[in-house]
């Protein structure tokens, strides 16, 4: 079962369905204790443990060689923190807007408010559920106020081009940070900041995690200070920060599931394309663009017909079959974020009401699927 979760609640399992035979949504992947050992062996050999020891350096430099065109990598102890920082590390003004989607994790719109910004809430395009340049653009005459920031999101971590927000960024001056929390697969350019977790739920985990690739080298220099009591190379701190580092030991995980990504990459892979496959002849589901051929993510969240997540979620827990409306109905509609501003929101409410998260891990069976399959069948034809 899933131990570790980013979603805002655990489903609600069924009366009468075996728990041992339920099919959780989600599990997740990680390096075993023996996987470690050697990691583990040059801690101890080292006495590093914290504050940028070797480990958490060598972790970052192949985080980096991901990216290329000189970019660099600052590891944080969670990808909230790694967003809050990045947009502190900016120096806006507090109080000014950040545009962002209501289409995301909850973390998203927290990292805003934390960093002293307000979220604008700005909908999505209807296709694939992102916030766009172009759509950002023609939403900003309509902004209540001054725009400093625009955090678009990898939907479930589908491709993003960062060199299209570059160009955004350039002609409009306002800064932009791309959250693919869920994007450790597709993300491999930086051409603006690029926030990607490294949660346990995420393909790529070291239990709690996060990283910011870019290729501007005073935000990075900027970053890291923040994660570390705005020290620069001494003992003085100049501005309020925070204590956000990586530890060695989660460099440790990290190093060890870099070791296992190419296999680890094909396992989901190749679960992804059994699920598609399975479902391939079910013209009422939608997979994302992409998704398990081009792209992996350790979730899979398909489109439904108009306002049948519910009754669909409703009818695969009563099969035994768990499911999760990832991203509920939107932030705008949480408690925490009901007094900050949105634009009218006709595709987020849509896609809330029709969008809902599949089981899905890298280690799914074929009776799994199965089962996945026919429950949605059933489950669709009784709408």
């Amino acid at each position: 079962m899933l131990a570790a979760s980013a979603a805002t609640s655990d489903p609600v399992s069924a009366p009468g369905v075996d728990k041992a035979t339920r099919i959780p949504v989600a599990a997740p992947t990680m390096p075993r204790a023996a996987d470690l050992a050697p990691y583990l062996e040059r801690i101890d050999a080292a006495g590093w443990y914290s504050n940028f020891g070797p480990l958490v350096l060598e972790f970052e430099a192949r985080l980096a060689a991901r990216f290329g065109r000189g970019a660099t990598v600052v590891t944080v102890a969670n990808g909230t923190l790694a967003l809050t920082l990045a947009l502190e590390a900016l120096g806006l003004p507090r109080g000014s807007l950040c545009a962002l989607p209501s289409w995301t994790f909850v973390a998203t719109a927290h990292a805003v408010r934390m960093a002293g910004l307000v979220p604008w809430f700005v909908d999505v395009q209807t296709k694939e559920g992102e916030l766009t340049p172009a759509g950002l653009l023609a939403a900003l005459p309509e902004a209540p106020g001054p725009v400093a920031a625009a955090m678009p999101v990898a939907v479930m971590g589908r491709p993003m081009s960062p060199a299209a927000w570059r160009a955004f960024q350039d002609a409009t001056g306002v800064k932009v940070i791309i959250d693919a929390a869920a994007g450790f697969d597709a993300a491999a350019s930086a051409e603006v900041p690029v926030m990607v977790s490294l949660h346990a739920t995420k393909t790529l985990g070291v239990g709690e995690g996060g990283f910011i690739a870019s290729e501007d080298p005073e935000l990075i220099s900027r970053l890291r200070a923040m994660t570390n009591f705005a020290f620069m190379g001494d003992r003085v701190s100049r501005h309020v920060a925070t204590n956000a580092k990586l530890s060695e030991y989660s460099a440790a995980v990290g190093l060890a599931a870099l070791d296992q990504w190419p296999a680890t990459r094909n396992r989901y892979a190749a679960a992804a394309r059994r699920l598609r496959l399975a479902l391939a002849d079910v013209k009422a589901v939608t997979f994302q663009e992409g998704w398990g051929t081009n792209w992996i993510s350790s979730t899979c969240v398909v489109r439904l017909p108009a306002g049948a997540a519910d009754p669909v979620a409703a009818s695969l827990s009563a099969s035994g079959v768990d499911t999760r409306r990832w991203w509920g109905s939107g932030c705008h509609v949480a408690p925490a974020f009901r007094d900050c501003p949105a634009s009218a929101l006709p595709v987020t409410e849509a896609l809330a009401a029709s969008s809902l998260g599949l089981p899905f891990f890298s280690d799914l069976g074929g009776a799994q699927i199965q089962k996945i399959a026919s429950s949605l069948r059933s489950a669709l034809a009784a709408l």
